[in-house]
């Protein structure tokens, strides 16, 4: 359960949400927001010495994660493409040609 603890939520893209404390089950977790970027910051090799965790057990920077990463990054392009394709075929036909 732990190293699944990192949740991101369609409806607040920019952040992911990861453990304040060690989670005893998924109702009683207690979370913080965090920017998308700082997810697997360190692309997995651990933190530096002098730098403070963001979540409990520096999740974050888990293999996990940074799986966890990419494939929220895919989906998210997925959607943008998506988006641009659907407004692309809404476009109203302008060339007048009378």
């Amino acid at each position: 359960m732990m190293r699944k603890s990192i949740v991101f939520d369609k409806a607040t893209p920019e952040v992911f949400y990861c453990p304040l404390d060690k989670p005893t089950s998924f109702e009683k977790m207690f979370v913080r927001s965090r920017p998308l970027d700082k997810l697997c910051e360190f692309d997995g090799t651990g933190l530096p010495e002098d730098y403070k965790s963001d979540c409990y057990n520096d999740v974050d920077e888990s293999e996990y994660a940074c799986k966890e990463k990419k494939r929220i990054l895919m989906r998210m392009k997925e959607a943008e493409e998506e988006l641009a394709e659907a407004e692309a075929t809404q476009m109203p036909n302008t060339n007048n040609s009378e």
